[in-house]
């Protein structure tokens, strides 16, 4: 399926399809660190297919089954391979491509890893930030950045409702506490640095559990039930009843694609900490989530073993959206139900040898925007 084509046709039927986002970012230089991770392959294919020119700063991929790999995005993109830890090889890299937005996703990203290497994680997370941040600031052509983060930022008292923006960061395990210091990076950097009119707007966006096709990720749930559905095995399953906001991946790109268009546009009135989670009613557990996927798709199964030793992980995780919602018009476009059904059809692609994968994805892309125009959400339009 061509996408531009499909574009072409929604255009002269009245919609804008691939004009999205005020259609800010057709033809600009935009930087993605982490460009070969899960969010950050899929947010350099909707950048791509918006039109932007797509530079990418990462470590190497991981694995032969990684979205960057399957979607042949080396030959779709300009791509260089770079630690974040290396702020003098970063900064040069801004300098030569002198882009116009940046996005920061490069990060150690899974909780169990953190325990496992925490040096690395605070190393990875936090200067890989105060480098993302050097970098914006000494290469003027940046008009918005976004520094892409998560809810476990949050300090987790596992309570009812959601938190909001404004409340305190922090974090128990090596992973979340990371994450709440690249918030406090994110606004020192901000109050220091970006006050003034005329330097970059900068913002960040934190996200519940993003789930989608092309996450291969170790001890991640998805990754690992669809793994064991290869394996023909059963999964065991550690945390049954932890709930989280559980979101597709397009979900908070599109916040962060929105959120970086009103930075360049509006400017600093869109600064600080934006949330982009699911509707406040659709927590689900771990379990809800493995039973709707047989609901789906019956190959796989899972088991609940019986007095294993837990590292801390929170067992309750909620986010208000509020700001987001009011201020962005932003909202969330798929319920639970379409989050499932897209996250197993994005590894059924990954699964089946005569799926075009990049194809696959942009037409995900493409239904996911047109049940945003469906429902009049402002960036569709």
């Amino acid at each position: 399926m061509n996408w531009r084509k499909i574009g072409l046709i929604i255009k002269q039927n009245g919609n804008l399809g691939n004009m999205s986002f005020n259609n800010i970012y057709y033809g600009k230089k935009v930087l993605v660190t982490g460009h070969t991770g899960f969010k950050g392959s899929w947010l350099a294919i909707w950048l791509r297919e918006l039109g932007a020119e797509v530079y990418g700063y990462a470590l190497e991929p991981s694995g032969d089954m990684d979205n960057f790999v399957t979607c042949d995005l080396p030959n779709k993109m300009n791509h260089f391979i770079g630690d974040v830890r290396d702020g003098k090889a970063l900064k040069k890299y801004f300098q030569d491509v002198q882009p116009d937005f940046a996005f920061h996703l490069a990060a150690q990203p899974l909780v169990l890893l953190s325990y496992q290497d925490p040096a690395s994680t605070f190393e990875t997370n936090m200067m890989g930030v105060v480098n993302f941040f050097d970098a914006v600031r000494c290469t003027p052509s940046v008009k918005a950045a976004v520094n892409v983060t998560t809810d476990k930022c949050y300090d987790n008292k596992e309570w009812v409702w959601g938190y909001r923006e404004n409340d305190p960061m922090g974090g128990k395990d090596p992973y979340s506490a990371s994450k709440g210091c690249s918030e406090l990076i994110t606004s020192s950097y901000l109050e220091s640095f970006f006050k003034v009119d005329g330097t970059c707007n900068v913002a960040s966006g934190r996200a519940g559990n993003v789930i989608g096709g092309g996450d291969w990720a170790l001890d991640r749930i998805i990754p690992d039930y669809f793994r064991a559905v290869q394996q023909g095995i059963k999964l065991e399953v550690r945390n049954p009843y932890a709930t989280r906001p559980w979101q597709h991946v397009l979900e908070p790109l599109s916040g962060y694609l929105n959120l970086a268009s009103e930075l360049y546009i509006n400017g600093k009135s869109f600064s600080g900490g934006w949330n982009f989670g699911p509707e406040d009613t659709s927590n689900y557990s771990v379990k809800n989530l493995i039973d709707k996927m047989l609901t789906i798709d019956s190959k796989g199964g899972y088991i609940i073993p019986q007095n294993v030793v837990k590292l801390h992980e929170a067992i309750l995780l909620k986010l208000d959206i509020s700001k987001a919602v009011n201020y962005l018009k932003w909202k969330p476009v798929l319920d639970f139900d379409q989050t499932v059904e897209y996250t197993l059809n994005g590894y059924l692609a990954d699964m089946d040898e005569s799926v075009d994968v990049y194809t696959s994805r942009v037409e995900q892309i493409l239904d996911y925007t047109a049940k945003g125009i469906k429902k009049g959400i402002v960036w569709a339009l």
